[in-house]
């Protein structure tokens, strides 16, 4: 009797046990019952940064996305180390970290790690100008430096197993601060990522690629390795389907497309010419953007490369002026001096704005925006040629990604005999607005640095942290 009730009162707690299991939400549910992600981040190129009028970022817009895809708001922290970011995640103060951190960090801090949406590449950068170094052995007796809460630094000290005589300095510092440094000879070499050179070659382009120091790493979104791993295998199952469809693909063109546009003479030469040339005409592209509701640094970079801001620029085809314009232009936007760079300005500005508008509300930001750049280039005609063969090719009309493979065909008979406004040179736009968007960056880039008065928020990342709950 005793041992049939003991058998009872077993199966009885056994099954109690069961039920609160099974009725127990996940954290996947518990982020979708607060209908709120919260996600730790960086401020930093590629990442997370306030644009013009909204948060941008390529990470940031993906985690963006995961966030709708599982029916949430997204809530973003703002960390300013790699470290803080770990630390939000060993305390359970974040769902998430979307931070250009590496799988192999996933190693180091035993959190959990979602399946790989980007690569790059682990390399050694040097000066242009200064030797060379082709391999670790001819880093030896150099000052080295490495981002110290980076993975690189845990991926030197596992290097320097079999090169004892390697040795660096890790700062606590940001990548463009090490990158810096090297250009102004305050070291002989850094180790980074090739993304990360991507993004700042522009503003520094003495840095130059020694040499790889290992094969490419995944970048991933990490994950406090505490409770379940349902919000992992949601994210896991949004980066896999990102990657079919061809979201990956749209968002890395966006930001990352045309940043190897730019040699190392071109961009030398704009730096050069931003801090001697623009002062003169800063205020005027300032003041016909306000007017035109315009990005003034979008118009200088235009501005740029139509005539490196020579107000008395001319082609051999007639166009001429500071924005190149035609006499037809120049005419229907009540230009009368096109020497004039106030004029040319304004009038430059004038026309973008109103092509602009003939894009079509289709065309998602920021593609509008290159779409009215290469019809300011080529002539709208000519770019609804080719929204037209990209629709033909199975592409979609309102990506630039896609758009911008197909107009170099219009130069092609056996295409542009197809279109309504026929031969056009169609590489130009191409090239024009991949080195607009790289102009653009740095301009924004200097005009940030110059911002020292911006207000800056009195609220601390711990404080951030604490309002998690």
């Amino acid at each position: 009797m005793n041992l049939f009730r003991n058998i009872l009162i077993t199966f009885v707690f056994g099954l109690s046990a069961l039920l609160t299991s099974c009725t127990q939400p996940n954290e996947l549910e518990r982020v979708q019952t607060r209908e709120t992600l919260h996600v730790i981040t960086r401020n930093a190129p590629g990442i997370y940064y306030e644009g013009r009028e909204t948060p941008e970022g390529f990470e940031y817009e993906l985690a963006s996305m995961f966030a709708d895809s599982i029916g949430v708001d997204i809530d973003i922290k703002v960390a300013n180390t790699r470290s803080q970011v770990r630390s939000a995640l060993d305390s359970g103060f974040t769902n998430m970290a979307a931070s250009m951190m590496h799988s192999q960090d996933e190693i180091a801090t035993k959190h959990f790690s979602s399946a790989p949406f980007l690569e790059t590449t682990p390399l050694v950068v040097y000066r242009y100008g200064t030797t060379r170094p082709r391999n670790i052995d001819d880093m030896a007796g150099k000052r080295i430096a490495v981002v110290g809460d980076s993975h690189l630094n845990n991926f030197l000290i596992d290097l320097q197993e079999e090169h004892p005589q390697l040795k660096w300095q890790p700062l606590n510092i940001e990548t463009v601060e090490l990158i810096r440094m090297v250009q102004e000879n305050e070291i002989d070499f850094a180790v980074l990522t090739s993304l990360e050179l991507q993004l700042h070659r522009a503003f520094y382009p003495r840095v130059k690629r020694a040499f790889d120091l290992a094969e490419p790493q995944g970048i991933s979104w990490l994950f406090p390795n505490a409770g379940d791993r349902s919000i992992l295998d949601a994210a896991n199952r949004f980066i896999e389907k990102t990657k079919e469809d061809g979201t990956i693909m749209y968002l890395q063109e966006r930001y990352f497309g045309h940043l190897a546009k730019i040699n190392y003479v071109g961009a030398r030469t704009f730096i050069r010419h931003a801090k001697k040339r623009l002062p003169t005409y800063e205020q005027t592209f300032q003041k016909f953007s306000n007017e035109q509701g315009t990005d003034w640094r979008l118009m200088a970079a235009m501005g740029y490369q139509e005539s490196h801001w020579r107000s008395n620029a001319v082609s051999p085809t007639g166009v001429r002026g500071l924005m190149m314009l035609t006499r037809v232009t120049a005419k229907e936007m009540g230009v009368t001096n096109r020497l004039d760079p106030h004029e040319s300005i304004r009038g430059g500005i004038k026309y973008f704005a109103k092509i602009h508008k003939r894009i079509s509300d289709d065309v998602p930001e920021p593609d509008k925006t290159w779409f009215a750049l290469a019809a300011y280039n080529v002539g709208y005609g000519h770019l609804k040629d080719a929204q037209t063969l990209t629709e033909k090719g199975g592409k979609d009309p309102n990506k630039w990604a896609d758009v911008k493979e197909f107009l170099p065909l219009l130069e092609q008979k056996k295409y542009y005999s197809q279109t309504r406004y026929g031969y056009a040179r169609g590489k130009e736009p191409v090239i024009y607005v991949q080195n607009i968007r790289r102009y653009y960056d740095v301009l924004r880039w200097i005009d940030e640095s110059k911002q020292k008065e911006r207000p800056q928020s009195s609220t601390t990342f711990e404080e951030q942290l604490l309002r998690y709950k």
